[in-house]
């Protein structure tokens, strides 16, 4: 038997006193997933292991059946291994987000939701300026991107 698991990541959300102090998913009008849900074996499951951080990094090796326990390193090497980086089991791979600050303080954790054209010629410049043969900068998704540290 196939099965497909549906995961709605972050729609839960916190209740927004401009939805008269529901969530987002409470007032949403989504007439194909009620029906989806109709004909569906519905379930809850505990995803975040006691000791983790809330994240839909560690949620989703949990759902895929590897135990955040014992695989989880970080987003890093999660998001190396989409964007095709061969990483060594020694090298150290981080996230490198693009973010706005002004007058000392971040403003911004998305640098503006920069496009990924314009964040690549800034992660390029980085790895030109800073990289070397222990370090490495990787251009990645709009303000989302990687260090390895080799």
């Amino acid at each position: 038997m196939k099965y497909v698991v549906l995961i709605p990541d972050g729609a839960s959300d916190y209740p927004l006193d401009e939805l008269g102090s529901k969530t987002p998913l409470e007032v949403a009008d989504m007439p194909h997933l009620k029906e989806l849900v109709s004909k569906s074996e519905l379930g809850l499951v505990e995803t975040i292991p006691e000791g983790f951080s809330p994240g839909s990094d560690v949620a989703n090796l949990n759902i895929l059946g590897y135990n955040p326990k014992k695989y989880y390193s970080g987003r890093g090497p999660l998001e190396a291994a989409y964007h095709g980086i061969e990483v060594a089991s020694k090298d150290t791979v981080f996230r490198c987000n693009l973010i706005t600050v002004k007058n000392g303080i971040i403003k911004d954790y998305s640098a503006s939701h920069i496009g990924t054209e314009d964040a690549a010629v800034l992660i390029k410049a980085v790895e030109t300026e800073l990289g070397s043969k222990d370090i490495s900068f990787y251009p990645g998704m709009s303000y989302r991107h990687l260090t390895v540290f080799n």
